[in-house]
């Protein structure tokens, strides 16, 4: 009997299946794009009207303050809507129970609660600016909530109680409401975005390696690249700090960003370290094309590296520059090519065991020519010190990096977090402007005599305190307004023309649906985010009825002006008010680079490097935020000066570090001189500090030199590191006094 023929697909079933793929591929970008924003959309509005519908099922006073939670904490992802909601709800508490204490203590007498607010809502706007994180939205929570509770409780102490707790009530029933839809309803798990995060930056930065090493990049793009990754180091551990308040997220995950974090910035600064040696030797030896052909491309021996010519050394016409060249760019271009490999454990043993054969066979050339200058065999030292101390450097940020990819947890000791700083003068000026913005509109209260003005003041405080924490205030509350001003005729129309038609709540939806809506799309792009903001505060504010409705046209009005007047003073007191004193702006940060560099000379040791990195990072962080895409000459130079200080801080305490473990001696007694000086010149930066700080470091050399041949196997290593570290302090002082001096 013959088989029967295998069943062919129908033709339909066929052209089914290819119109469902060609579907797909042409919707699939729309979905991971557009898509996702008005999930988003879907998600604000659930929210949103959820808070509004039980706000009137409860009875609140204000179910419109629900709602404008809801509109607030509308973020892209679970984890920050946690976040924020959390931080949310202890500002709120917090303010409450200022405003309580403020009016007990000041129960009419208006002159005095108000400066008492001002007081208040300065310390938290400068709190806030501190921090620079969710937890600063935290602080300025408790600042304009007690605003919001005071204010109105002026001519009625009594009724301040209840203002408090049905503020309280409101907010955390938008809080719940939000909180609920974003994590249970198509969430997006921020986790994932912080591995995408992590995955890009370890890409990043060994592609920003590969073209150091291989001298296809400029010293300027480096230092460009420097200020991103300074951002990303600050982005990562928002992002973190995000994710930890999802489910999944453990505390090892935790310890890991942290560590990961902590290696990055390791690698990174010895990476610098090494990439300016590299270029002042490029500098300084002016190499000729034959030498430099020989040096990217050297004769190998059988193991397939070496640094020897045809004769078996190094050229013995070369200049002393010319020939550490010629020994140290062989390893450059061998570890360049190891990084085009996945970094595996395998690899980079196979690495750190390639590049000790290439400075073994370094070593035997230079013995085997006319010796070096001192200058240029300290060179030769510092070289193979950070080669060796990189590749240390690399390894440990790999592991770091395979181990979250793969959720593979580590031992790691306790890296200690990523700690934002911000120059005391942005956190004074801050706090400054935010009481006197709270003054101003106070006073306009009063000459005006306008009941409405109540609006002006809660703006005018809210977004003076939002703003503080922006590198640049002036244009997000110029794209509040724009929101508001949008709004005004939007809002209008929806609410006389609507919502006055509505005879119950799901018309109310209906009618008001497409205003919070293009709010909530605007404000899911970063473009048009702060538009979005005003826009959807504006409308929740004065289109939402309250339980009792009363439509009143001339109140209405009156209620657009003086909340659109609080927005303008608010944007009016960042440009008159101490206008040079914002995040991020270079001349504050300039002068804080120095300053932590001076205290690198002071400080206690313990976990010193650390927090220095930290603190130089996030610096270079809000100088990048401040600058925006394409910074400038200015911005630039500051740029320079940060990584030369974040180099010269790091020998520094590299220096106080092994002077803690040293006996004495004539090497330690130049040391500590040598640490003495520049602690006096970052103090009072002078030529003349300069020069006698230069001048400490060669008698430094000498002395640690002279120590060497009776020293033991342990303190001889700590000599060579001591003399490294002399020199990144001796090469930083040069670019600090424009390479005037130069090595005897």
């Amino acid at each position: 009997m013959n088989a029967s023929p295998a069943a062919q697909p129908s033709t339909e079933h066929s052209a089914a299946r290819r119109a469902l793929n060609w579907l797909y591929v042409e919707t699939a970008d729309w979905l991971r794009t557009e898509g996702e924003r008005w999930v988003f959309v879907a998600k604000a509005m659930l929210a949103s009207f959820s808070a509004l519908w039980l706000a009137f099922r409860l009875g609140l006073d204000a179910p419109y303050t629900a709602l404008a939670t809801t509109i607030i904490l509308a973020m892209p992802s679970s984890g920050m809507v946690l976040e924020k909601a959390f931080y949310r709800f202890l500002g709120t508490l917090v303010g409450c129970s200022a405003a309580l204490a403020l009016v007990a203590l000041f129960p009419q007498m208006p002159t005095l609660l108000f400066i008492g607010l001002a007081l208040w809502v300065a310390l938290c706007t400068g709190g806030a600016a501190m921090h620079r994180n969710q937890q600063s939205y935290s602080f300025v929570l408790a600042g304009y909530t007690a605003v919001m509770i005071a204010v109105p409780a002026v001519d009625a102490p009594s009724n301040v109680f209840a203002l408090a707790v049905t503020r309280v009530t409101e907010v955390g029933l938008g809080i719940i409401c939000s909180a609920v839809v974003h994590d249970v309803i198509f969430p997006r798990r921020h986790s994932r975005a912080v591995m995408r995060t992590v995955q890009a930056r370890y890409a990043g930065f060994i592609g920003f390696c590969q073209q150091v090493l291989a001298h296809r990049i400029t010293p300027a793009e480096a230092e460009l690249n420097h200020l991103k990754f300074a951002a990303d180091i600050a982005a990562l551990e928002s992002g973190r700090a995000a994710a930890f308040f999802e489910a999944g997220h453990s505390r090892w995950h935790t310890r890991q960003l942290h560590a990961f974090n902590a290696a990055f910035m390791t690698a990174l600064t010895t990476f610098y370290t090494l990439h300016r040696l590299s270029h002042r030797l490029r500098a300084a030896g002016a190499i000729t094309p034959p030498l430099a052909a020989r040096a990217l491309h050297p004769a190998t021996n059988c193991t397939g590296h070496g640094v020897s010519d045809a004769n078996g050394g190094v050229d013995g016409g070369a200049t002393g520059v010319e020939r550490v060249l010629a020994l140290v760019e062989p390893m450059y271009a061998h570890l360049a090519g190891a990084l085009r490999d996945d970094l595996t454990s395998a690899r980079l043993a196979q690495m750190r065991h390639a590049l000790a054969t290439d400075v073994a066979a370094a070593r035997r050339q230079l013995a085997a020519g006319p010796a070096l200058e001192r200058a240029q065999q300290i060179d030769f030292d510092t070289a193979v010190e950070l080669l060796e101390r990189f590749a240390g450097n690399l390894a440990d940020f790999a592991t770091l990096y395979h181990g979250l990819t793969q959720q593979k947890r580590q031992q790691i000791s306790d890296p200690g977090a990523y700690s934002p700083r911000t120059p005391p003068a942005i956190i004074a000026a801050s706090g400054f402007r935010a009481g006197a913005t709270l003054l101003v509109t106070a006073a306009m209260w009063y000459w005006l005599a306008w009941p409405a003005t109540i609006n002006a003041i809660l703006m005018a405080t809210i977004f003076c305190a939002l703003a503080s924490s922006s590198p640049r205030p002036t244009a997000l509350v110029q794209q509040v307004l724009i929101g508001f001003l949008l709004a005004m005729p939007a809002a209008f129309v929806t609410e006389f023309l609507l919502v006055s038609k509505a005879d119950n709540f799901y018309p109310l939806v209906l009618a008001a649906l497409p205003l919070f809506a293009c709010g909530a799309y605007l404000s899911s792009g970063p473009r048009w985010g702060g538009v979005g903001v005003g826009l959807g505060m504006f409308s929740a504010t004065l289109v939402v009825p309250s339980n009792l409705m009363h439509y009143d046209v001339e109140a209405f009005i009156s209620s657009e002006l003086s909340l659109t007047m609080g927005v303008v003073v608010a944007y009016l007191m960042f440009k008159v008010v101490l206008p040079e004193h914002t995040m991020g702006h270079r001349g504050h940060v300039a002068a804080a680079l120095w300053r932590e560099a001076q205290n690198a000379c002071s400080a206690r040791l313990h976990r010193l490097k650390r927090r220095f990195d930290n603190r130089v990072r996030d610096l270079l962080s809000q100088l990048n935020a401040a600058a925006g895409p394409a910074p400038n000459v200015e911005t630039r130079a500051v740029v320079r000066q940060g990584l030369t200080l974040l180099e010269l801080g790091h020998a520094i305490i590299e220096l106080r570090q092994l002077l803690a473990a040293s006996h004495a001696g004539a090497a330690r007694d130049s040391l500590e001189t040598v640490l003495h000086l520049l602690a006096a010149y970052l103090h009072t930066p002078s030529r003349q500090g300069g020069e006698r700080a230069v001048q400490a470091v060669l008698d430094a050399g000498t002395a640690v030199r002279a120590a060497l041949p009776d020293a033991h196997p342990e303190r001889r290593a700590r000599l060579h590191i001591a003399l490294t570290d002399l020199h990144s302090i001796y090469t930083s002082l040069l670019d600090q006094l424009s390479g005037d001096f130069h090595a005897a």
